[in-house]
């Protein structure tokens, strides 16, 4: 809904406001701890089915495979049909996931339950911001953006220490049937609470799109300039930071430093918890600078070079190591600044397909870098480690870690080419 279109209407109470936001949020916690769950429980899921580095990264990218898959479809179905019935009809398909997740004895069907999860948790971002879109102003939207993603990283943190002690004392099995009984509580919340749009809002007077011509409308988005060098820093500027949290940091340091399950956990939930801050920080800097393309170019190159102090003193553990995580996600939580860029670019009647196409971006990007991560890492032959385990050697996750760095400047070369609208701080 356009800012015009709730005009004259009176704002909903503060509380109305509270509950529709945290609801979003708890659903996007779901989404953001089923992406990043694999990292801690890489080595344990390694051991007990002798998976290969890059068995493992096809594991954990199928999830983003899915989830990409899904934005298109998406898109034209949150414009014709309207964000929280996408949501509620998702929801399940995620519970279906955790649960085959957690009994699934192979490969196989480990990576069908994550192609579940992933497809399940598509719309719980792209629904959100939708009706973030129709409840408030334009100028609000960096700012909800920054909120929606930091509450919701709290998911993360449930997948670094808290999912490695659950898997001490349960189980990685037990922990997703818990799991799967808390998205099926939160999809329920959101069947009560969430609307798309505020209550006395004037409804839009144009009558929704057929499908053919929503699908059509696909072609009018790929054709806003500046979409495509925002499809590329989209495409890399999540993903290099979530194939470190959410895939590579917890074997990194167990092979290159020796850390065991509670410790790769710990340096994990650091991280995470830094991106949250970082998230908060960087969402309110489009209004601070009046312009987008300089706090996103900000944190795009800060995030390449701390790859690039990974690479270098990686191989220190102590306070070295914390510090470079914790660095790497504050200045990786640029993405609310670069999703209101995106969102500028489209008018009321294209932002769901258009935001939803430069996050299958986001999504898409994660499932190629760790898929190719995987490859690269994988390149490298097993050695024996220092603690006398056998492992991967640093110059593997070095050539992983560099490879991530470039593409991020690559993209930000092409990302300097887009339009640069102001921001409106009236």
């Amino acid at each position: 809904m356009s800012d015009d279109s709730r005009a004259g209407a009176a704002p909903p109470p503060a509380a109305t406001i509270f509950a529709l936001i945290s609801v979003l949020c708890a659903i996007y916690v779901v989404s953001q701890f089923l992406r990043n769950s694999v990292g801690v429980i890489a080595p344990n899921l390694s051991d007990e089915l002798g998976l290969a580095p890059q068995e493992i990264g096809v594991l954990s990218s199928t999830f983003f495979l899915a989830f990409a898959a899904a934005q298109i479809p998406l898109g034209v179905a949150i414009d014709r049909y309207g964000p929280k019935l996408c949501m509620l009809a998702s929801v399940g398909i995620a519970v279906v996931g955790c649960l085959i997740f957690a009994w699934s004895d192979s490969l196989f069907g480990l990576t069908v339950a994550r192609a579940l999860m992933g497809l399940g948790c598509s719309s719980f971002f792209m629904g959100p911001l939708t009706i973030y879109t129709r409840w408030f102003h334009s100028r609000q939207f960096s700012t909800l953006t920054g909120v929606q993603l930091g509450v919701g990283t709290i998911g993360t943190l449930f997948a670094t220490a808290p999912l490695a002690w659950s898997t001490g004392l349960y189980g990685w099995r037990a922990t997703f049937v818990f799991v799967a009984v808390g998205a099926a509580v939160v999809g329920l919340l959101v069947a009560m609470i969430a609307r798309d749009a505020p209550p006395g809002s004037r409804p839009e007077a144009h009558r929704p799109a057929s499908l053919k011509e929503s699908f059509a409308g696909l072609g009018e988005v790929i054709r806003v300039p500046g979409f495509w060098p925002l499809f590329a820093i989209h495409f890399v500027g999540y993903a290099a930071f979530v194939t470190v949290l959410g895939l590579w940091g917890g074997p990194f340091v167990t092979d290159v430093l020796g850390y065991d399950l509670n410790e790769r956990g710990n340096i994990l939930l650091v991280m995470a918890a830094a991106q949250i801050v970082g998230l908060f920080a960087w969402g309110p800097t489009d209004r601070l600078y009046g312009y987008r393309r300089l706090p996103v170019s900000i944190g795009a190159l800060s995030t390449a070079a701390m790859l690039l102090v990974l690479c270098v003193f990686g191989d220190r553990g102590g306070v070295t190591i914390y510090a470079i995580f914790i660095v790497l996600g504050f200045v990786a939580g640029f993405v609310p600044v670069q999703t209101g860029h995106g969102r500028a670019l489209f008018d009321k009647r294209l932002v769901g397909r258009g935001i939803t196409f430069l996050n299958l971006a986001t999504i898409g990007g994660v499932f190629v870098l760790q898929a190719i991560t995987g490859v690269i890492i994988g390149a490298f032959p097993p050695v024996e480690l220092a603690t006398g385990e056998i492992g991967r050697p640093f110059a593997a996750y070095q050539a992983a870690f560099a490879f991530l760095a470039l593409c991020v400047v690559v993209a930000w070369v092409y990302y300097r080419t887009a339009p640069d609208p102001k921001v409106d701080t009236d």
